[in-house]
């Protein structure tokens, strides 16, 4: 997983109670067997208070949003589908 700069720096100033939940996000997005999380019940398997959906439902493999925390927060990311080395880019983090 990478992070944008900005992203990066607005994870680095939050407090450490809300990194250490969204270090959790970060494992659930990259142990994920599909970073989409397509289907129904596709959130079953999330930890309690954690959901991913579409940025936009135009584009459903566009960006996702990983909300945490009950909605309090939340990690915008893309993924970068490659055989060799998939990747996932977090653009945002807000956290409330």
């Amino acid at each position: 997983m990478d992070w944008t700069v900005q992203a990066r720096a607005d994870r680095d100033a939050l407090p450490p109670h809300v990194r250490e939940i969204i270090a959790a996000v970060r494992a659930e997005l990259v142990t994920a067997e599909d970073p989409y999380f397509r289907g129904i019940d596709a959130d079953s398997k999330l930890p309690d208070g954690m959901t991913v959906e579409p940025a936009r439902s135009s584009r459903p493999k566009g960006p996702r949003i990983a909300a945490f925390d009950h909605g309090r927060g939340w990690v915008r990311y893309t993924f970068i589908h490659r055989a060799i080395d998939p990747q996932i880019v977090v653009e945002e983090v807000f956290w409330q």
